[in-house]
Parts: structure tokens; C-alpha cells; sequence
């Protein structure tokens, strides 16, 4: 592994432990030539992934940004980074084992619109409004009326005093 300070193509692992329950391993690594120390994570990987975009552009898959995209929408909202860890560990499992090497950005999105339906509603809806490219406020109004179908609680005896 290289050393992200001094560029030297050989540390050492000082210390591994599992992370990310048992998906990963940490190490914590220590370069011979600058003394510097930095934490690696290893995963599996079950396939090289590719994400095919609206316009047809394909990318490799990017754990990263997906994280980066779930972190955004729910910034300073009740939520740790160990949940949105485990978020995004289950959407890239779910896409290696899906059995496709191509994978829709919209399929994607549809799966991270489904954790954050079920996480908070607001990181919902701040996910939704770039995924969806919601223009104006109509857009938000009827999403969020959508939203609140969902939320509101359903009484059996609706319409009756007592």
C-alpha cells in the first residue's frame, strides 16, 4: 500500500481488526520512511460493477459517491454514519449478488429512496428532490403529499365523536 504523505510503496500493517460487521477490515498501517500512520479498509468484492447513467454513459460504481449522496441527505438530521454505513453495505450487496455487471443509475436511486423512505423523512425527501429533479415548489408539495399518506396514522373508527 502506498503512503498517501511520502509516496513510499511500502508500509507496514501495524494493527487489523473487522469493521463494518465483519464486511470489512481495518488496518492500521505505518510508513518505514516518513513514520506517518493511516487506516486502510479492505472489502469483498463480488464483481466489477457498472453504473449505466439516463444518457447511457457508463462509470464504474463508486461506493464513495453513494455514500457521499446518502450522507448529504441526511445532514443534520438524527442519523449516525454507522447506519449510513450499513445503508450503503446492503445496496452494494444487494447489487453484486443481483447477478448484473450493468446497473441503472435509476435502480440505484430507487434503492436509496427506499432505505431513506424507511430512515427519515426528511433525508427522503432531500434525496428525492435530486433524484427526482424536482423544479419547482409543485414538485415538492406533491411529493410531500404523497409522503404524508404514508405517515399519517389510519384509525378504523375515522368520522366518529365519542
Amino acid at each position: 500500500m502506498k503512503c498517501p504523505f511520502c509516496g513510499c510503496d511500502d508500509t507496514q500493517v501495524k494493527d487489523s481488526r473487522n469493521a463494518d460487521d465483519n464486511t470489512a477490515i481495518r488496518r492500521r498501517r505505518e510508513c518505514p520512511e516518513c513514520g506517518s500512520r493511516f487506516t486502510t479498509f479492505e472489502r469483498i468484492q463480488l464483481r466489477e460493477l457498472t453504473v449505466v447513467k439516463k444518457n447511457g454513459e457508463k462509470t464504474p460504481f463508486d461506493r464513495d459517491k453513494l455514500a457521499r449522496s446518502i450522507q448529504i441527505a441526511v445532514r443534520k438530521r438524527p442519523v449516525t454514519p454507522e447506519r449510513v454505513e450499513k445503508i450503503v453495505n446492503s445496496i452494494q450487496r444487494r447489487l453484486e449478488t443481483s447477478g448484473e455487471a450493468e446497473i441503472p443509475s435509476t435502480t440505484i436511486g430507487q434503492y436509496v429512496m427506499d432505505a431513506l423512505s424507511n430512515l427519515d423523512h426528511i433525508a427522503y425527501i432531500r434525496f428525492a428532490s435530486v433524484y427526482k429533479d424536482f423544479r419547482e415548489v409543485k414538485d415538492f408539495e406533491d411529493f410531500v403529499e404523497t409522503i404524508d399518506q404514508f405517515a399519517k396514522p389510519k384509525h378504523q373508527n375515522e368520522g366518529d365523536d365519542e
